[in-house]
């Protein structure tokens, strides 16, 4: 099964500029977050694209973090709905996520509001640096940061496939279960951040790494259906037989970009290894090979 026939998921720098100087403007949505490093806002108030707002993926894209729930649960309708209201969302234009890390974040901001019923979401391809290498301004802490005024916009969670721990161990014996995370999490050869090292038994390591060009791009599209070929999704794959993982539901979402973009639907795992890792009954397989 193809992906819906949603916007496409990626916009170019060139793309983004010429929306910005027509209206209804879109939401400009900056995700700075990477892994150990909680000064996104203040890398966001030093060099960003004029007008935009950031998004904290810790406590706005995502509930409180629990053993049982794992890193980076879902947040709740009301709470997403609010936060969402807060960045000028509205229902009569769309929204462009971005971050500086390949989008690694902002893939979670696009798949969150995606989920949640927002068809008109994409992420900026290259992110920061691609708006910078065009020329395009941006603004610095002598700049008040831009506060929007308030969105309208109605979400009905619910509108993108997800996995529970069981659905994915059944995912992994039965179709393909992805893990999205860096091969040496996956082997177990290290973990830096989750209760025990390893990967979810039948699991395949894909990690995102490979999703993006040198310079941070997405690759493009028949590239990442050339490499998804290669674990075995098939042209005819769909969320019913295809999932990821990751470590905390966050880069497993980059993963169904990259999918998208190739024109594949997936499941994504939103506990990921975090909840899986952190409950004692459930196995947890190491080394290189599917096992």
């Amino acid at each position: 099964m193809t992906a819906q026939p949603q916007a496409h998921p990626l916009i170019s720098a060139d793309e983004l500029e010429a929306l910005l100087r027509d209206e209804p403007r879109p939401a400009v949505l900056d995700v700075r977050w990477t892994l150990g490093d909680p000064d996104g806002r203040k890398h966001f108030a030093a060099r960003r694209i004029p007008g935009s707002v950031y998004v904290d993926l810790d406590t706005e894209l995502a509930a409180e973090a629990t053993p049982g729930a794992g890193r980076h649960p879902l947040p709740d309708a009301d709470s997403l709905q609010a936060a969402a209201r807060r960045w000028g969302v509205s229902s009569d234009a769309g929204v462009v996520v971005l971050d500086d890390n390949g989008g690694l974040a902002a893939a979670r901001a696009w798949w969150l509001l995606r989920w949640a019923g927002v068809t008109d979401v994409r992420v900026l391809d290259g992110g920061l640096r691609a708006w910078e290498a065009e020329g395009y301004p941006v603004d610095d802490e002598s700049v008040p940061v831009h506060e929007p005024a308030e969105g309208d916009v109605v979400l009905r969670p619910g509108q993108l496939p997800t996995l529970d721990a069981d659905e994915a161990a059944e995912l992994a014996r039965t179709g393909l279960l992805l893990d999205a995370r860096a091969g040496e999490r996956y082997r177990g050869e290290v973990e830096p951040v989750d209760p025990r090292a390893g990967h979810i038994p039948g699991a395949i390591s894909a990690p995102t790494s490979e999703n993006l060009t040198s310079d941070g791009a997405f690759r493009p599209a028949e590239e990442l259906r050339a490499r998804f070929a290669e674990y075995g999704v098939g042209e005819a794959a769909d969320a019913s037989s295809l999932g990821v993982y990751c470590g905390s539901g966050v880069t497993a979402a980059h993963q169904v970009l990259a999918l998208n973009v190739a024109g594949i639907d997936a499941a994504l795992y939103p506990g990921s290894w975090s909840q899986w890792s952190g409950d004692p009954e459930r196995p947890a397989a190491t080394g290189a090979e599917r096992g």
